[in-house]
């Protein structure tokens, strides 16, 4: 090689190459004289750098072997990148990108430092370009290992996008494409085209933080994700909107409660944690700057952690020793310590990547090593190498005390519901036999844990062949509760074996609970018993319990904490706010705390003593999560809330597919004391009455009557079909956009009750005479005329009776003139009327609370919606639980909340001023807020209760004492007449013969004489 050497030309590239495959590395010279081939290659002469460079080529595409060796003229062939001559540039490049090509994937790493060294701006942009050039190149024969180097590689490539330069910059971009390719994180895999834009583009920036902030992590976050997301991060945490700066914090909060290794985390932490603590220091708006500090304090846990860990990633000079002292080679110098670095950087990169097989570490590492050791050395060798690499890689666990118990699981997992991850990449680990408390704040995820386990959707838990759970509920579902005890739980058992279970029970035909009677005779406490019973007919190995002792009297809950400690052979989960049950029943106490589940030895008291703030999970008055309503303000004039605001009279209704009415004769009211549970089976007609009581649909007999004023919300069980055209809305903005126009609801429902009739449409355009009186001269004139539309006044008159605004037809502006309601109705104006009522009735609300930013996101705090989801979160981000959160009468409010969340919807309707009619199969939360109760059977209703008033309301609902006067948005007071009372045939006829003279002298009715004439058809 150094005669050649001396004399080379570019004849001579394939004579060095078949010399070094031949002879390799030591023998043929090649290891000795790199360092000359490489200063030839380098050389200012273009003759003698093309020769060099061209078998530097040849070398590396054809004895990639000696690639230890020949990437060592990676520098000087990046330098001649500058290179006046064009073909020696074309040369350069082509030897460059053939080292980086087909080096071992694995030794990728090595070839950085040099490739980094030639992108600082004093170099020649053609240089740099080249450098860029290479790293791109490693996406298509690296990937994996470049997505291992990213945070090396990003640092350096991104201030390479900010170049003047165009070449340098598209250059950039291109490797950093290559780069975004690699990192091996599904969640964000899809934004890696933004986050080039957010790089290059600093104005995209805010808009790409809102689309990041609607990624659901549930990968592990590992070094590649970040590399790639921490630029936007910091990017973010510098723009100058507080709304922006805030999102970066969330993301940063989030994603770093994903790193299961700390010391992934750890490059990173010096770059994220000052501009936090920056911002946390300078954010003006409160609310930011604590969601902010969340962060802060995140990452500072975290940093605790990255110290405290123990690293098993690979280290090149460990590695380097291992090598040397197991082939005898402590005091190897020049090509064979270039072999044995060169063999450290492959099997760190491959203990980094977790490729630790023995075949693999033999295919990588012995072509590198057999240019000085024969083959079977060289395979002993390496796998002692790779023996002791495992050790480096292992993570001393926390022995277990002894326990002779069967192990029925040892699970890793994670566990998301919705775009919400509960329990990210945490281990679960079960004995037979023993009972286990589950604890967590709200929404941590015990309940869903439980029905995922029940449910075997539970990565790596036994198969329920294998270990059988069963999830004790004792609530019957409703198509099975008139079922006798037995029928209900036969669980593939015959009718004996069943019999037998019950008995051992409780369930007797002597006794309390009949085991032949139906499941809906029992209370509470027989229901759970009879739970149990279903579970241990199966042969349960665990049972997963959710609040086993919910409203158990103490004879029952005695008798479940004796029936758990008997079950000797069977696992409990347990999910319990009772400290009682935790404490006498419980040997280990699961809790799920940031996205993790640890296990502690011991009862609930032992628990406590090791973490004190666990207490507040049992203590109400410490956690309560606590709703809470907006109060509908008082309506001027109505001194008792007992008074009716909404009713329905003797209202039948037929569906018109039906030809048997869904509701018969039904009769109630509404105040604004009323706390109404509407119950019955499915179909029995509840939502057809609420929908008839607030005018979704109208009945065929009967009246409904709603007070002017009042304003009625209705949330149906399907209630989100709005939202569905306004997406890239937050919460808190749809809401703003939906109430806009002075409280006017945009999307209300198109009600039937609001929909003119032909019979009414006829009237309107019917020309009817008008009467009006010049205030002047007292001459009457009497007009035909027809209104087009009601532009949305209303004010009183003399009488104290409503009049609208109209406009006339074929006029184009507002005429100012007003119709009395009683005219307007003749003319088929009742439902316009009604519509204008409604608006005003809303825009009353809108005064109470304005429509800002703050208000809104107060509001849906109010109502168990975070500010993080309500106002920093576009609706497509949100999970459909979610979104139903703050939507204000209800239909099954009880749907999908948890425990917690019911009590908070029950102390938020406790303390609510208005009415509430309540329909829902929960007859807890039922019997728990509404002393009154419309039972629906087959359309009949039945009241029960204990209000006054509804002990009536069947036969003297009419008697029901009436309003007298009520005041409207603009502090109109309007009087309401009292019923009429019914006249005699002698005072009928005098009052046709008063309206008839009144008639013939052109004076003006009243209204009580004008509606008696309307009626009695004299005018």
């Amino acid at each position: 090689m150094e005669a050649l050497l001396e004399k080379l030309s570019l004849d001579d590239a394939p004579t060095g190459v078949e010399d070094v495959k031949s002879k390799g590395v030591e023998k043929s010279g090649l290891a000795a004289n790199i360092h000359v081939l490489a200063g030839k290659a380098e050389s200012k002469d273009e003759a003698e750098a093309l020769a060099a460079l061209a078998l530097v080529k040849a070398l590396a595409e054809g004895a990639p072997d000696a690639g230890a060796i020949t990437k060592h003229c990676l520098a000087a062939c990046l330098e001649q990148g500058g290179h006046k001559s064009k073909a020696v540039v074309s040369a350069a490049t082509d030897a460059a990108l053939a080292i980086c090509k087909n080096v071992n994937p694995f030794a990728m790493k090595s070839l950085l430092p040099v490739i980094f060294s030639k992108l600082p701006v004093e170099k020649k942009w053609p240089i740099r370009e080249l450098a860029l050039k290479c790293v791109a190149s490693f996406g298509e024969t690296a990937p994996k290992q470049l997505g291992n180097a990213l945070p090396e590689v990003v640092p350096e490539v991104t201030a390479c996008m900010w170049d003047t330069k165009k070449q340098i910059k598209k250059a950039a971009t291109d490797a950093m494409r290559e780069a975004c390719k690699v990192i091996g994180n599904k969640d964000i895999e899809h934004m890696t085209e933004k986050i080039l834009t957010a790089i290059s583009k600093p104005k995209e920036v805010p808009e790409i933080m809102h689309e990041m902030a609607g990624v659901t992590f549930v990968q592990s976050v590992e070094s590649p994700a970040l590399a790639m997301v921490v630029p936007l991060l910091l990017r973010g945490l510098r723009e100058k909107q507080t709304a922006t700066k805030r999102q970066s914090a969330v993301i940063i909060n989030n994603m770093s409660k994903l790193v299961d290794d700390p010391i992934d985390a750890a490059p990173f932490l010096p770059l994220l944690l000052p501009a936090l603590e920056t911002n946390a220091s300078s954010i003006a708006d409160p609310e930011a700057r604590a969601v902010t500090e969340k962060a802060v304090e995140q990452l500072n846990r975290l940093q605790g952690l990255a110290e405290k860990a123990v690293s098993v990633r690979g280290d090149v000079s460990k590695l380097e020793a291992e090598f040397k002292k197991a082939l005898g080679a402590e005091s190897a110098d020049g090509g064979l310590e270039m072999c044995l670095q060169h063999a450290a950087t492959i099997s760190t990169c491959m203990m980094d990547l977790h490729f630790m097989e023995d075949v693999q570490w033999k295919k990588n590492i012995s072509p590198t090593l057999g240019n000085y050791y024969d083959a079977a050395k060289c395979e002993a060798d390496i796998e002692k190498v790779r023996v002791e690499a495992e050790k480096m890689m292992e993570i001393p666990e926390e022995e277990d005390e002894e326990d002779d118990a069967e192990e029925l699981c040892n699970c890793q997992f994670t566990l998301a519901y919705g775009t919400k991850i509960l329990l990210h990449n945490t281990k679960m680990k079960l004995l037979r036999g023993k009972k286990y408390g589950l604890l967590g704040g709200n929404d941590s995820g015990k309940t869903t844990l439980m029905r995922s386990i029940a449910n075997n959707q539970v990565e790596g838990f036994p198969d329920s062949n294998e270990v059988r759970t069963v999830f004790v509920e004792a609530d019957i579902q409703g198509e099975q509760s008139h079922l006798s005890c037995i029928e209900s739980r036969s669980s593939g058992c015959s009718k004996e074996q069943v019999r037998e279970m019950l008995a051992t029970v409780g369930f007797v035909a002597d006794g309390k609970a009949k085991p032949d009677h139906a499941v809906s005779t029992l209370s509470g406490g027989w229901r759970m018993k009879l739970a149990l019973a279903r579970a241990m007919l199966q042969k349960a190995d665990i049972l997963l319990m959710d609040e086993p002792t919910n409203h158990l009297d103490v004879i029952n809950v005695a008798w479940v904490k004796k029936y758990l400690n008997s079950l000797t052979n069977v696992t409990a989960i347990i999910v319990s706010h009772d400290s009682g049950l935790l404490n006498d029943c419980c040997t280990n106490i699961l809790q799920i705390e940031n996205l993790k589940l640890h296990q502690y030895k011991g009862n609930l008291d032992e628990f406590v003593k090791i973490k004190p703030s666990a207490r507040s999970y049992f203590s109400f008055t410490e956690s309560k999560l606590k709703f809470k309503f907006p109060q509908p303000g008082p309506i001027e004039g109505v001194k008792s809330k007992g008074k009716a605001l909404m009713k329905m009279s003797k209202c039948t209704f037929t569906y018109p597919c039906n030809e048997t009415p869904t509701l018969f004769d039904i009769s109630v009211q509404v105040s604004l004391s009323s706390r109404v549970a509407c119950v019955g089976e499915n179909g029995a007609g509840k939502s057809t009455m609420i929908k008839l009581l607030v005018g979704e649909i109208e009945p065929q007999t009967g009246d409904v009557w709603k007070h002017p004023n009042a304003r009625i919300a209705y949330v149906a069980q399907h209630a989100f079909h709005h939202i569905e055209a306004h997406l890239t809305k937050t919460p808190n903005e749809y809401i703003r956009w939906r109430y806009a126009n002075n409280g006017e609801d945009k999307e209300s429902l198109v009600k039937v009750t609001m929909q003119f009739s032909e019979e009414e449409l006829k009237l309107q355009k019917t020309p009817f005479e008008i009467q009006f009186t010049d205030e002047e001269t007292g001459k009457v004139t009497k007009v035909k005329k027809m209104v087009s539309e009601l532009v949305g006044g209303r004010k009183t008159n003399k009488s104290k009776d409503y009049e609208y605004e109209v406009r006339y037809a074929g006029s184009t502006v507002d005429s100012g003139e007003f119709l009395p309601a009683k005219t307007l109705k003749k003319m088929g104006w009742d439902k316009g009327m009604k519509a204008v009522d409604m608006k005003i009735a809303q825009r009353a609300g809108l005064y109470v609370r304005p429509l800002s930013t703050k208000n809104v996101e107060q509001h849906l705090e109010d109502v168990g919606l975070d500010k993080e989801f309500g106002t920093h979160y576009r609706m497509s981000a949100l999970s459909g639980g979610t979104e139903g959160e703050g939507r204000p009468r209800r239909r099954n409010p009880t749907n999908y909340l948890d425990r917690d969340s019911l009590g908070a919807l029950a102390g938020a309707i406790e303390t609510y001023d208005g009415g509430v009619v309540i329909i829902s199969h929960n007859n807890e939360f039922c019997s728990k807020l509404c002393p009154e109760t419309w039972v629906m059977d087959a359309g009949h209703l039945e009241t029960k209760g204990d209000a006054e008033w509804m002990l009536k309301q069947d036969t003297k609902i009419d008697d029901q004492q009436q309003l007298t006067e009520v005041t409207d948005a603009a502090g109109n007071v309007t009087k309401l007449k009292g019923q009429k009372k019914k006249l005699s045939k002698k005072e009928e006829k005098q009052l046709v013969k008063k309206i008839k003279a009144k008639l013939k002298n052109g004076e003006e009715l009243d209204s009580d004489e004008e509606e008696f004439a309307i009626e009695k058809d004299l005018i």
